[in-house]
């Protein structure tokens, strides 16, 4: 299985900074939740094995956080020599349709969309968002 990481790294490629693109820390973990959210709803499976938290500013995958921590509002650096080839199409068609549906979106603009989502909302700040209130929230997306 891939990991939180993995899918982290496949997001930060696809950030143009030439076109002023920024990936900061916040938003990507709106993103790595939103790709574990669709990714449970579509295929009944995790993508990755990390667990999502309900934090103070939404969705977080806690030890990616802290990897990216130093960087506070400040773009996150793509990777070098990162092999995209371990994610199959059907993934790779997901985590670009997540980058284009909600990467156009600003990181606090993403934190107050989670922040009306229920599993977010239905989750005790701390504790992990479960995969079944994903999936049962996402499934009512893929309908719109």
């Amino acid at each position: 299985m891939i990991s939180a990481r993995d899918v982290a790294n496949y997001f930060l490629l696809l950030v143009d900074e030439d076109c002023g693109d920024c990936m900061t820390n916040l938003k990507l973990q709106k993103l790595l939740y939103y790709a574990q959210g669709f990714h449970l709803a579509i295929f009944d499976t995790p993508l990755f094995d990390e667990p999502v938290k309900a934090w103070q500013h939404g969705p977080v995958v806690e030890s990616l956080y802290y990897e990216y921590k130093q960087h506070r509002a400040n773009s996150i650096t793509p990777p070098e020599g990162f092999d995209i080839s371990i994610f199959n199409e059907k993934q790779k068609d997901l985590l670009d349709e997540i980058s284009q549906v909600y990467g156009q979106f600003s990181a606090w603009k993403l934190r107050n969309m989670t922040h009306e989502e229920p599993p977010w909302k239905n989750t005790p700040q701390g504790d992990e968002i479960s995969h079944e209130s994903m999936k049962e929230y996402f499934k009512t997306q893929l309908l719109h």
